[in-house]
């Protein structure tokens, strides 16, 4: 059975569950732009959408927002049911230093500015990117959810989120996402999958390749299971997210076209019981 289905993202936005994530159109340490010829992007980003991706994931920091320009560049106006999902709550000021900045005001800039680099009126979902230890979760959440009732933001998403606080979040404001690290070899967040299950929110795990790790010496049943379908140990780590939960929308990210055919080639995969039972304790 295909595992390739549709999820719908706050219950209204329906994606098909494999999307395209924008941090490999930046440089190293999500610092400028990846390739000189900005078309180059452009092209990747078309591509992936006429391969029937209908999930674009970016974040203003991406560049920084150098992904969302693209973003707008390549696909606006956006086609009917793209659906563009972007964050904000981080400032980035060189390679891989980033401060957060949750104050309410931060936030409403940052949305702000979102929407004008992706020329659009509402972001349809918008995830803080982290929450701001220094303020309170009430007054981040507060601010976020102030956009959504003027119409700036269509959902709210959480990124790096722990059980506690998303049930607090939940209390707080509809979060219709969370996003955080999860991938076949690093399964920390399996907690925060269990309470999306349960609450049908949806849970876009980053770095589902494991950061490029994957797709090396990544374990004898990793590898044992992309040898029988014939499959990279890559396209396999994909093919196990789409199948360990529904609520999994894996966006993995790249630089090249036969990278990303090689990732959305994935959703065709049908693994087997015995496949995802040994996978279940990868080696």
């Amino acid at each position: 059975m295909d595992a390739e289905t549709v999820f719908p993202i706050g219950g209204s936005l329906p994606v098909r569950r494999l999307g395209f994530g924008t941090g490999g159109l930046v440089g190293p340490g999500y610092w400028g732009p990846r390739h000189e010829d900005p078309q180059r992007a452009v092209a990747l980003l078309r591509r992936a959408v006429e391969r029937g991706v209908t999930l674009i994931d970016t974040a203003d920091n991406y560049g920084p927002d150098v992904a969302e320009e693209l973003v707008a560049r390549a696909l606006h106006p956006y086609p009917e049911g793209l659906v563009i999902a972007t964050k904000g709550g981080v400032v980035r000021t060189g390679p891989d230093v980033w401060h957060i900045a949750g104050r309410p005001e931060q936030l409403r800039a940052m949305c702000e500015a979102s929407l004008r680099r992706l020329r659009t009126d509402t972001l349809d979902l918008y995830q803080l990117h982290r929450l701001d230890p220094e303020v309170p979760m009430a007054d981040q959440l507060g601010a976020l959810t102030e956009l959504q009732q003027a119409g700036k933001i269509r959902h709210i998403g959480l990124d790096s989120i722990g059980v506690t606080e998303l049930t607090q979040a939940q209390e707080i404001a509809p979060i219709a996402s969370v996003q955080n690290r999860y991938n076949v070899l690093d399964r920390a967040s399996e907690d925060v999958l269990e309470l999306c299950e349960k609450r049908g929110t949806a849970f876009l795990p980053w770095f589902p390749l494991g950061h490029g790790a994957l797709t090396g010496t990544a374990g004898e049943a990793l590898a044992a299971v992309a040898a029988r379908h014939r499959a990279t140990t890559g396209q396999i780590a994909l093919a196990w997210l789409l199948h360990r939960s529904p609520v999994l929308l894996p966006t993995p990210g790249t630089g090249t076209p036969a990278h990303l055919d090689e990732n959305l080639d994935a959703a065709d995969i049908a693994l087997t019981e015995e496949d995802m039972a040994q996978l279940a304790a990868p080696a």
